[in-house]
């Protein structure tokens, strides 16, 4: 599997979108995007559509969390998007999980990948423990998470680059392991508790880099992704 670079498109719409990818339309790497709940909710299924017609491959971060038939009938829809990777929580259970990958998977036995998100890069050990009552340490929660999802078929999870590794341990080195909280070791951390650079995600075995503001805010956004590129692919 190889290692990318995935750009957090968070932004409030489409124009905003595409005023920023027209900045890479002279790259001959197309950028791997992730559109998330704002940008999906903002413009609906038209614009993963429009931006997989320019080329790009489609990470749809939208969290899925429900009972498990549920979760599987949004699933059925979101495979017809022709994404390349979605996701879910964990912490939805396995038969979630389970009920998610047979919604997902077409009537020709295809579908996009599948990863479950473990315990947000916002969440540190003390949030976790006093709110969310979870006692457990977090690294424990999140390996524990990981193995519902590989228990579950599904191809990976979303977690801290500090845990790839460890998951990888966990569950095989072919299980992927996808990884926001990653900043520049020059950059702001912003509200990430736990992140890595791009070559430390790296060295500890992140098979894809999810990264926003330190490409998206960035003063030549061009010049921050080939930064990462470098660093992380190269």
């Amino acid at each position: 599997m190889g290692k990318d670079v995935i750009i957090a498109c968070d932004f409030a719409g489409r124009e905003e979108t595409l005023r920023f990818l027209d900045l890479f339309e002279k790259e001959q790497r197309k950028p791997f995007l992730k559109i998330g709940m704002e940008l999906f909710y903002a413009e609906g299924p038209s614009i993963v559509r429009e931006l997989k017609a320019r080329g790009h491959k489609i990470f749809l971060d939208l969290k899925l969390h429900d009972i498990p038939n549920t979760v599987k009938k949004a699933m059925a829809v979101l495979s017809r998007l022709d994404v390349d990777m979605t996701n879910l929580h964990a912490a939805g259970t396995v038969s979630m999980m389970e009920a998610a990958l047979a919604g997902l998977t077409r009537p020709d036995g295809s579908r996009p990948l599948l990863i479950a998100v473990t315990q947000l890069t916002s969440t540190d050990q003390e949030r976790m423990e006093r709110e969310l009552l979870i006692r457990e340490p977090i690294d424990r929660v999140v390996m524990h998470y990981a193995s519902n999802a590989a228990k579950a078929g599904l191809d990976g999870v979303v977690c801290s680059p500090l845990e790839a590794g460890k998951v990888h341990e966990t569950c095989g080195r072919s299980f992927l392991t996808v990884t926001p909280g990653v900043r520049f070791a020059d950059g702001d951390a912003g509200d990430q508790k736990r992140i890595m650079t791009p070559a430390e995600a790296k060295r500890i075995g992140s098979d894809y880099i999810v990264v926003g503001r330190p490409i998206t805010a960035a003063e030549d956004p061009v010049a921050a992704y080939r930064r990462c590129v470098a660093e992380f692919c190269d």
